[in-house]
């Protein structure tokens, strides 16, 4: 059963979709800003009807879980949230690599010590979105510092159609 949450993310984000006239952006976007790639993914009108203030929205390349759990355990056990929502989006660039390949980027553009630096680093990327999104599920409902009684659920927002999709 959809929480109330839940159900106003889909309704309001139907209203958006409906009027909804991006999904011909560029992909990966034209601006190199990490911001604008956030902004753009998770705009405003994608959380109408949730007041400002009323969710912490947590962003990082792919949505990783594992990436936001410091913040997510905040949210939870400090601040008092009991839903999460975990978003990732169609097309987005964590589908579009390895861990190697970052690595070696990385040395080409910043040389050898900067690869070392990040040689044990895991980048987090997916080779496939749905499984990625149920991955995250499965890992926030294992960790003992996320209690069962937090809501969890997951979507794909389609950058193509401004839809949401619930995944888990």
């Amino acid at each position: 059963m959809a929480s109330t949450n839940e159900q106003n993310l889909v309704e309001q984000n139907a209203k958006y979709a409906s009027g909804f006239r991006h999904g011909d952006l560029a992909l990966p976007p034209s601006g190199k800003l990490a911001q604008e790639v956030q902004v753009f993914l998770l705009t405003h009108e994608l959380y109408q009807g949730i007041p400002l203030g009323a969710a912490h929205v947590i962003r990082n390349a792919g949505g990783s879980a594992k990436e936001a759990l410091r913040s997510l355990i905040i949210s939870e056990q400090l601040l008092g949230t009991n839903e999460i929502h975990v978003i990732k989006h169609t097309g987005c660039g964590m589908l579009t690599f390895q861990n190697q390949d970052a690595r070696l980027v990385i040395q080409n553009n910043l040389g050898v010590q900067a690869a070392a630096e990040v040689s044990d680093l895991d980048f987090l990327p997916f080779p496939e979105l749905s499984e990625a999104v149920k991955d995250d599920i499965a890992y926030l409902r294992s960790q003992k510092t996320i209690p069962n009684t937090v809501t969890i659920s997951g979507w794909v927002y389609e950058v193509e159609t401004g839809k949401v999709v619930k995944i888990a």
